[in-house]
């Protein structure tokens, strides 16, 4: 008999419990940059007024977050006391009412 090997604890959306819930905008504080992180692991990063200016895919550890445009750019965030910490920027979760 083969036992098949166990991915660990999942959630909704195949997050696994303990990763941090990022899904939904992301904003810095004078809303130039907004970062929306989507349930299916992409993203849509809208500049100004260029809206889609970066597009790619992330993944969630912990509160770690890893990028990858698709351009093939990469970059990391952290999660600090509910705020993004993504390379340089800092960006605050938009309320979702």
């Amino acid at each position: 008999m083969v036992k098949k090997q166990s991915r660990g604890p999942q959630e909704a959306a195949g997050r696994r419990l303990g990763d941090v819930d990022v899904v939904g905008m992301w904003v810095t504080a004078d809303g130039h940059i907004r970062q929306e992180l989507l349930p299916d692991g992409r993203y849509d990063e809208a500049r100004g007024t260029r809206s889609s200016a970066y597009t790619g895919r992330y993944t969630v550890t912990g509160s770690h977050l890893d990028y990858v445009d698709d351009t093939g750019f990469t970059a990391t965030g952290d999660i600090r006391d509910g705020v993004l910490f993504h390379e340089h920027l800092v960006l605050y979760k938009e309320n979702q009412a």
